[in-house]
C-alpha cells in the first residue's frame, strides 16, 4: 500500500503546484475574492478547487489498486462519488450552488452507493432497532442516505482553516485503514491510503500558507469518501462496531449539530444562517490572540494556520480511542458521550472568556 500512498501524494501534489502556479488561467472563477463575509478569514483571493487534485489523486489510487488486485470493480466507488464531488466543484467555480443542492447530491451518491456498492447500514448494535433495519430495506437506506450525507455536510462545516478539515480527515482514514487492516480488507486499506495521499499533496500547499483552498468540491468528496468507506467496512465486517466510524467523526457531526442547536433554539435564526460561532471560529477569535489587531497579510494567515492544530487535538482524541476499541460498541458509545461533554465544556468556558491561560498564545512583542 506503500505505493499507493506515494502515488496519490505526488500526483495530488503536483496537481496542486500546476492550479497555483497558473492561478493567472482560471482566478477569475476560481478564486474566494470575498475576504469580508462573515466566515471569511483569508487574507488574500485564493484558488478553492483543491478538490481537483485531491480527485485526481483518487483516481490514479484507484487504478493502481485496481492493478494491484487485478479488479476493476473499485472505479465504481469513484462513480458513486461523482455527483457529491461535481456538487461541490460546481459551486466552487460558479458560486451559485446552495448548500440544499449540495447535500441532495450527496444523498444521491449515498442512494447509488446503496444498490451499487452494497454500503448500507443495517445495524447500530441498538436492540431492536437492528431487527427492523434488517427486515425493513427502506428504513437501512434512509439511514443511510441521512448518514453519508450527514458526514458530508458536516466535513464541509470544519472546512475552514487552513489545515483544518484536511489534517482531522487524514487521522480518520488512518483509523479506518487500521481497522480494514486488522480484517483484512485490503481493498478498503487501500482506499484509505489513496485518501491519505490525495489530502497529505494538497496539504503541502494548503497548510500553512494558504495557497489554495479545499472548496465544497474537495470536503464534499472527502466527507463523502469518509463516510461511504465507513459503511462498507461495517456492511462487509460483523466485528466492526458500527460506532467505530461514529467516534471517528464526532467531531464534526457533533461540531454540526451543536450549531443547529444553537442556531435554532438559542438564536431563533434560520439553521442555514452563516455566523462566526462555530467552535474553531471561536478558537481563532478568543485564542490565538498573538497577533491579533495587526492587518499585514503574512500575520493574518499565520494566525490562521495557527487555529488548526487546536481541532486536530480536540479530533484526536475521538479517533485514538475509536482505534483503540473499534469492536467494543459500549467503550465507543462511552468515549462519544465523553466527546460530547467536553466540546460543550470547552465551547462554554472559550464563550464565556474563561479559557485557561496555558490555551492562549500572547501576542507577539514585534506588534
Amino acid at each position: 500500500m506503500l505505493q499507493i500512498l506515494l502515488l496519490t501524494t505526488f500526483i495530488s501534489l503536483l496537481v496542486g503546484m500546476c492550479l497555483i502556479r497558473f492561478s493567472h488561467l482560471h482566478e477569475s472563477f476560481s478564486a474566494d475574492h470575498d475576504l469580508s463575509g462573515v466566515q471569511k478569514f483569508h487574507a488574500r483571493p485564493v484558488p478553492r478547487i483543491g478538490g481537483i487534485p485531491i480527485a485526481i489523486g483518487l483516481v490514479a489510487g484507484c487504478f493502481l489498486l485496481a492493478w494491484l488486485q487485478r479488479d476493476i470493480s473499485i472505479f465504481l466507488l469513484l462513480i458513486v462519488a461523482l455527483p457529491a464531488f461535481a456538487a461541490g466543484i460546481l459551486e466552487d467555480v460558479t458560486k451559485s450552488v446552495g448548500p440544499l443542492p449540495r447535500l441532495l447530491a450527496t444523498f444521491v451518491s449515498a442512494i447509488l452507493g446503496f444498490f451499487i456498492l452494497g454500503a448500507a447500514l443495517q445495524r447500530l448494535n441498538v436492540p431492536g432497532l437492528d431487527v427492523l433495519l434488517s427486515q425493513f430495506w427502506i428504513l437501512s437506506l434512509l439511514l443511510t442516505v441521512v448518514a453519508v450525507g450527514g458526514v458530508a455536510h458536516a466535513v464541509n462545516i470544519i472546512d475552514g482553516y487552513n489545515g483544518l478539515s484536511g489534517v482531522v480527515s487524514i487521522f480518520i482514514f488512518l483509523a479506518i485503514a487500521y481497522v480494514a487492516f486488522k480484517v483484512q480488507d485490503m481493498e478498503l486499506v487501500g482506499i484509505s491510503f489513496a485518501m491519505v495521499g490525495s489530502i497529505a499533496g494538497f496539504l503541502f500547499w494548503n497548510y500553512p500558507r494558504g495557497l489554495i483552498f479545499a472548496g465544497d468540491g474537495g470536503a464534499y468528496l472527502v466527507g463523502f469518501m469518509i463516510a461511504e468507506v465507513s459503511v462498507l467496512l461495517v456492511a462487509r465486517h460483523a466485528t466492526v462496531s458500527p460506532w467505530f466510524p461514529m467516534l471517528c467523526v464526532i467531531y464534526p457531526v457533533f461540531e454540526t449539530l451543536f450549531s443547529i442547536y444553537r442556531r435554532k433554539f438559542l438564536q431563533g435564526r434560520r439553521i442555514g444562517h452563516p455566523d462566526a460561532l462555530h467552535l474553531h471560529q471561536l478558537v481563532y477569535m478568543r485564542l490565538v490572540r498573538w497577533m491579533v489587531g495587526s492587518k499585514d497579510i503574512d500575520h493574518k494567515t499565520m494566525r490562521n494556520s495557527l487555529t488548526s492544530p487546536y481541532l486536530w487535538g480536540l479530533s484526536s482524541g475521538s479517533v485514538v480511542p475509536a482505534m483503540l476499541f473499534w469492536n467494543n460498541t459500549k467503550m465507543l458509545i462511552c468515549f462519544v458521550a465523553v466527546f460530547m461533554l467536553t466540546y460543550v465544556y470547552l465551547y462554554r468556558m472559550i464563550i464565556h472568556f474563561r479559557t485557561p491561560g496555558w490555551m492562549l498564545l500572547r501576542k507577539s512583542a514585534r506588534n
